[in-house]
């Protein structure tokens, strides 16, 4: 049983409840990442959700899905507007419903998958385990620019800790991504969990440190903010690199957001 498949069920019913309330205009506003639109947000996170669920169903349609996106995304040069092709134009309170629907069958079916199941993606394999967190984290990262367009303050629950051991497993890919030389040792990393609790991991480690909060570590390993704009204490060459740039995500290199530039 796949406890994360529920976490990301209810990290995605907070969202719905952040947007039910919504009219269809509302889904055309514009929110301060790379001025995607909540439809944007939306269509994203529902098709990403339908392939990932492929990988656990149904490799053959997944690859066929996935391509058929390829194509259309390097035709049109946009990531958005490919998804949006491949969704018929669902948008508004019709594609939040249809995202609901099936995001809540879809955490059924990973509950009930074996976490060490391997599933293919775009980039290695990964295990069932791995896939449904990553959903997670993509599900929370793209909220929050919903919940800063509204201007709605976050609450966060201990769930996050999937994200945070996501942001803490891809400290060597954050450097091999960008073809740079994995420095040594991993810093030390000390989080206040939403509940009051520490995470902790390579306490010894003294000469680089971050510590803080964990929704902010989360926000800026997910590149939602940059490590300006947060209060994280961080120590080290090693640590103040990996901040600078630290990506949770598959993908090429991008850089984090610039300084104030994400907000509520």
């Amino acid at each position: 049983m796949l406890k994360e498949a529920y976490d990301f069920r209810d990290e995605s019913e907070a969202l719905y409840t952040l947007i039910e309330p919504l009219g269809d205009a509302d889904y055309d506003r514009v929110t301060l990442f790379r001025d995607w639109t909540i439809n944007d947000v939306l269509q994203h996170l529902h098709f990403f959700n339908y392939v990932a669920d492929l990988t656990l169903t149904d490799e053959e349609e997944f690859k066929r899905v996935y391509g058929k996106l390829g194509e259309l995304r390097d035709k049109s040069g946009s990531l958005v507007d490919a998804t949006d092709k491949m969704l018929d134009g669902l948008k508004g309170i019709a594609l939040r419903d249809a995202w609901r629907d099936y995001y809540l069958e879809m955490a059924d079916r990973f509950h009930a998958a074996d976490p060490k199941q391997r599933l293919l993606w775009v980039g290695p394999s990964m295990s069932a385990r791995s896939s449904i967190s990553a959903r997670l984290m993509e599900t929370w990262s793209h909220a929050q620019e919903i919940y800063d367009l509204l201007g709605v303050e976050r609450e966060n629950t201990d769930l996050i800790k999937s994200i945070a051991v996501m942001g803490m497993n891809t400290f060597g890919w954050t450097f091999i991504n960008r073809k740079e030389d994995v420095p040594e040792p991993v810093p030390c990393v000390r989080l206040t969990a939403p509940s009051g609790e520490i995470w902790e991991w390579n306490a010894e480690n003294e000469t680089d440190l971050v510590q803080g909060d964990a929704a902010e570590f989360c926000q800026v390993v997910t590149q939602t903010r940059n490590i300006a704009d947060t209060k994280l204490k961080v120590r080290g060459d090693i640590a103040i690199r990996w901040m600078s740039i630290a990506q949770c995500f598959a993908g090429p290199p991008r850089n984090p957001p610039a300084p104030g530039t994400r907000h509520a």
